[in-house]
């Protein structure tokens, strides 16, 4: 199962050319650059980790992706994406979220169904990546947290 969360998802994985190119129109409207990473890509989990602190001042793609890279070493089964902010409103507000890395093998959801008073039925969305604990959720996962570092 392909996650499918954030712009281009339901595309193949972009190439770090085109991450570059859409790094590249972020800059151009002006917006931000954050890394964020995750092994838990439940579609409620909206508080992923931040790799390293965003890139308010880098005009640079070239500069972004080798950060994208970073994260990808250290974190290879890890979802990782590029947000964008755009401060436009004097707040920092996402204009762009897409996927630049996926574990080897992802897991995917089930659907769990449940009778809750009246008959009704209630419906939950299971991670299986959430059935082991977090370090251990992916083959072959570096068990440290956070960025690597120091």
């Amino acid at each position: 199962m392909r996650i499918t969360q954030g712009t281009f998802s339901f595309l193949p994985d972009l190439t770090d050319q085109q991450i570059v190119s859409q790094i590249d129109y972020c800059i151009t409207n002006g917006w931000s650059i954050g890394i964020e990473h995750t092994d838990d890509p439940h579609p409620r989990n909206s508080y992923w980790e931040m790799w390293d602190l965003p890139m308010f001042e880098v005009r640079d793609p070239a500069a972004i992706l080798v950060e994208i890279k970073a994260c990808r070493k250290a974190l290879p089964n890890h979802y990782i994406k590029v947000n964008a902010n755009n401060p436009l409103r004097g707040r920092e507000t996402v204009a762009l979220s897409f996927i630049v890395n996926r574990p080897q093998r992802e897991p995917g959801f089930r659907l769990d169904r449940q009778e809750v008073g009246g008959r009704a039925i209630q419906y939950t969305i299971h991670s299986y990546a959430a059935d082991k604990p977090e370090g251990e959720r992916y083959d072959g996962e570096r068990t440290d947290s956070g960025n690597g570092r120091g």
